[in-house]
């Protein structure tokens, strides 16, 4: 069990709560400020306790004390809490809270309240020193058994500098190179692509740990698999899976992919299992298929799955990782192949640990270090993923002291067990335990989201801000510091990195399954959050944090103090069925911090929901919801409030009364991305420029005087502004040459003839990565020369006339251009430059006929994209040229081009409006052609 992940972090805050509101308590100062003492001796303690957890060994009586202090801790924040909620209900929320909660103490009314807190309080403190005068005994123990242990290993790890350092150089981070599985991908791409005309089941089978779905993925992702079939999906699967989500989730990808294949419009909602089986089955029919399902853990799934996928005679392939024996031995009625999956070799063991834990120095590792490594390696018997866990352990330490001090500790835990899981278990939460305790709070919170679940890092660093994990650092942004968490947690291999962006920032991560189990084992054991599936009660016992997973049923609690305590709230699947559980959550959930309905199928917000004054996060992205509640400004401790691709066209006016807010994030996609209006704004009042602590505001309508109030706002990071006017070109200048912090800029016009002047603005903010500049332009402003940190940029509708590029060729970090309807010429000259370049898109030209690109230009792109122009007759001159070239994608533009490329293909060219060319592995000059929907 885990010791005190979290105990520090909570005592702290519940002193910091003591102190920050004693002026609420009036005279019960003296249980606060003994209950303050106890409190700060303890977190010193478990401080310790926590440096030595997983160097000496805890007993369950240890445990259990720690246990008992947290749950002190937690009642404390309680009872706080709770005295805050009753005078709020009484407040105004005028001037400032502190003055106002001192006149309603003395109130008589308020008499029975406050003589409550302090029976509360004063039984509280008697039970800290009873727990107190316990400590003793344990601090002497521990200090004496550790002493020997303090001297062979380093344990202290300088958190703040390494996670500063690791922001700074996030953008350098690249994913480990796959090692060792060349001869299993050989023999599975064998499977995948020979003659066999019959459907054919190919299962890769091994413990967890050991690299299958990694394996699977690298193949599944490979140019020649995906041309070899008509179509592919992937479906993971859980332990506790529906059938009819499965069939969704199929038929959502081959959909998606298949694009223009079907005219067929599918409400996956309203269909009915057997609607479900009969559109797979039409659809895969007359198709050559490749089905992936990742992580099966019973043989009824084959029973279960089989009726939707067609036996057909076209070579169709049906491949699925398991960890078990039972599965891959099924008898499945077709032809079948099994791969078992093996530990890794000794030396392909260690090319990946090197990998991992000499990141620096180019994978290679020390001549000082060799042998300490290769014990290491040795006791990692070959699982992949505790080896990179492990390599991630040790890329901070240096000394061979600090290596051999893992080194011993790890042999006398894992000599005694020689079980593979307990070994995978073991190496991968000392890593864990390795982390300081905020780092600890953060990687838990990661498997609340759902198993296989793609956790997005804005999304995730938002949550950790409001859940308090992020330490406020002199001089460094919140936002920077999480950061910098994030890639410490994907550094120690305890996240992996799904995908990064252009200039290789993480973008999307998630969580290994099996330190998924280990995490939410240790999440609890110590109350720190529980998950809802629809198909029990909720246990009344302290839980701080619910994840909800339910597809049908109510949400039930044995007690509703259940629901007083918690102070997160996070769903990720409910129906239309259950959803009226939401009905409740402002009077049940009445302290909570945290409220994360994405996606959920809700059509309005509770007017009670504005009761929740605690409430530093509110996520609605994906929902129905239309308007929010008129008195939104009683949330004055919102952080962020995101509401992403909902119906929501106007804020009310109490939104300019959030003075906590961080993050303003509202906007709706067009289903026309080539449209003029492929994104809509929201209405906004101009009082919004009066909150000093937004970083992010996105995407609004500037109505008013609203760009004439916007200079005020020269703490932003992100702006997104919609419907400007020509004639507000000096006021813009002028308000976003004060934004100093500005990282990403958005300007569109009030329409697709009103001209986007931006020219009044001498230099734009050093740190800008992201532009877009949406209308007409004349010219590129001269300032763009100077944009030395840009990394994306977007000229949309911009529909110049004279060669723009020379103005942006030198732009040393641009890695993505998009331009579409931008330039109304006939041909593009890339003369020079572009030498961080990785994606071209270019769209809505129709004038464009012709594309030059220099022998040297843009040496790294790897996509081009050419899109909705008609008039382009020839490949680009000088693309094959392009050695780091992946793939290029047309669509929509000549039909003689089209023709000229297909004309080797035995198929109708008349029903082909794309096509991608897609370089061979391996290969310079050899490119596949395949059609793109």
């Amino acid at each position: 069990m885990e010791l005190s992940s979290s105990l520090d972090p909570i005592t702290s805050k519940v002193i910091s709560i003591l102190e920050n509101e004693a002026s609420l308590l009036t005279k019960i100062g003296a249980e606060i400020n003994e209950i303050k003492l106890e409190l700060k001796a303890i977190a010193a303690f478990l401080q310790d306790a926590d440096r030595r957890t997983g160097v000496v060994t805890i007993s369950e009586t240890d445990n259990q004390w720690v246990a008992s202090v947290r749950d002190i801790a937690y009642e404390v924040e309680d009872v706080i809490d709770e005295f805050k909620y009753h005078f709020n209900k009484q407040q105004q929320w005028r001037g400032k809270p502190s003055r106002f909660f001192l006149k309603l103490i003395h109130f008589p009314k308020n008499v029975l309240v406050r003589h409550g807190v302090a029976v509360k309080l004063q039984n509280i403190n008697r039970r800290i020193k009873s727990i107190a005068e316990r400590s003793h005994r344990y601090r002497v123990s521990w200090s004496e058994s550790g002493k020997s242990d303090e001297k062979q290993i380093g344990v202290q790890h300088h958190c703040n500098n390494w996670v500063k350092n690791l922001s700074e150089s996030s953008l350098f981070f690249k994913d480990d190179g796959l090692v060792g599985i060349n001869k299993a991908q050989c023999e599975l791409l064998g499977w995948l692509m020979d003659q066999e005309l019959q459907r054919t089941v190919i299962s890769v089978v091994g413990m967890g740990g050991l690299g299958k779905t990694t394996l699977v993925a690298n193949t599944f992702n490979k140019q020649v698999v995906e041309q070899h079939f008509d179509c592919c999906a992937w479906v993971s699967v859980s332990q506790r899976y529906v059938v009819n989500e499965l069939f969704k989730s199929m038929i959502k990808e081959l959909y998606d992919k298949a694009k223009g294949k079907t005219d067929r419009a599918i409400n996956l909602d309203s269909m009915s299992y057997r609607d479900l089986v009969g559109a797979l089955v039409d659809f895969l029919e007359p198709r050559r298929y490749l089905i992936v399902i990742d992580d099966v853990w019973n043989t009824k799934f084959w029973q279960d799955i089989s009726v939707a996928l067609p036996a057909n005679m076209n070579g169709s392939r049906i491949l699925l990782t398991t960890r078990k024996e039972d599965v891959a031995s099924f008898e499945f009625g077709v032809v079948k192949h099994i791969l078992p999956l093996q530990p890794l070799p000794f030396d392909d063991s260690l090319a990946l640990f090197c990998k991992k834990a000499f990141v620096g120095k180019g994978g290679q590792c020390p001549p000082y270090l060799v042998s300490s490594a290769r014990k290491l390696v040795a006791k990692c018997e070959g699982l992949p993923l505790a080896i990179v866990a492990l390599g991630g352990l040790m890329a901070s330490k240096n000394s061979i002291a600090e290596w051999n001090g893992v080194y011993n500790n790890l042999h006398r835990e894992l000599s005694e067990n020689d079980a593979y899981f307990e070994r995978l278990k073991y190496i991968s939460l000392l890593s864990y335990h390795d982390l300081s305790y905020k780092l600890k709070q953060c990687f838990l919170y990661c498997c609340i989201f759902p198993e296989d679940y793609v956790i997005k890092r804005k999304r995730l660093i938002r949550l950790w801000m409001a859940e308090g994990f992020v330490e406020p650092l002199s001089e460094t942004s919140p936002e920077v510091i999480a950061e910098g968490y994030l890639s410490e947690l994907i550094c120690r291999g305890l996240l992996q990195v799904v995908r990064r962006n252009e200039s290789g920032r993480p973008e999307k991560c998630k969580m290994h399954d099996i330190l998924r189990e280990f995490a939410v084992s240790i999440s609890k054991s110590i109350k720190f959050f529980t998950k809802f599936d629809g198909k029990e009660e909720v246990e009344d016992d302290g839980i701080r944090r619910w994840s909800i997973e339910a597809k049908e049923g109510e949400m039930k609690t044995k007690r509703t103090t259940a629901l007083s305590r918690v102070r997160s709230l996070l769903v990720f699947a409910v129906s239309e069925t259950s959803k009226s559980s939401f009905n409740r959550l402002p009077s049940g959930f009445k302290l909570m911090r945290v409220l994360d309905l994405e996606d959920t199928p809700i059509h309005e917000l509770p007017d009670e929901l504005v009761n929740l004054f605690n409430l530093r996060y509110l996520n609605i992205t994906g929902t129905q919801v239309k308007e929010l509640p008129k008195n939104i400004g009683k949330l004055y401790n919102l952080q962020s409030l995101v509401m992403k691709r909902t119906k929501i066209k106007e804020l009310p006016a109490g939104i300019v009364r959030l003075k906590c807010l961080r993050y303003l994030i509202a906007y709706r996609y067009n289903v026309n991305q080539w449209a003029f209006d492929a994104w809509f704004n929201t209405v906004v009042p101009s009082g919004i420029c009066l909150l000093n602590n937004l970083q992010v505001l996105t995407a609004v309508e500037a109505r008013g005087d609203f760009i004439s109030r916007l200079s005020k706002m020269t703490q932003l990071r992100k702006l997104d502004i919609d419907n400007v006017k020509e004639a507000d070109e000096e006021k813009l200048c002028f308000a976003v040459a004060k934004m100093i912090h500005l990282r990403s800029l958005g300007v569109k016009s009030c329409n697709e003839y009103e001209r986007v002047k931006m020219d009044a603005l001498e230099s734009a903010p050093s740190d800008i990565e992201n532009l877009v500049l949406a209308g007409k332009l004349d010219k590129l402003p001269n300032w763009f020369n100077s944009l030395h940190s840009l990394t994306q940029l977007s000229l949309r509708w911009s529909r110049l006339r004279d060669d723009f590029l020379p103005q942006i060729q030198t732009l040393p970090n641009l890695g993505e251009l998009r331009l579409l309807n931008a330039y109304q010429g006939q041909r593009l000259d890339f003369l020079e430059g572009f030498q961080k370049l990785k994606i071209l898109r270019i769209g809505g030209c129709p004038g464009l006929k012709e594309i030059v690109i220099n022998e040297g230009v843009m040496p790294g792109l790897q996509e081009l994209f050419i899109v909705e122009c008609r008039g382009f007759t020839m490949l680009p001159h000088g693309w094959k040229s392009l050695r780091d070239l992946k793939q290029v994608y047309l669509s929509n533009v000549s039909s003689e081009l089209i023709q000229k490329i297909w004309r080797s293909k035995k198929m109708d060219q008349r029903t082909i409006t794309g096509i991608v060319l897609s370089r061979q592995e391996d290969t310079e000059t050899v490119f596949n052609i395949t059609r793109w929907h």
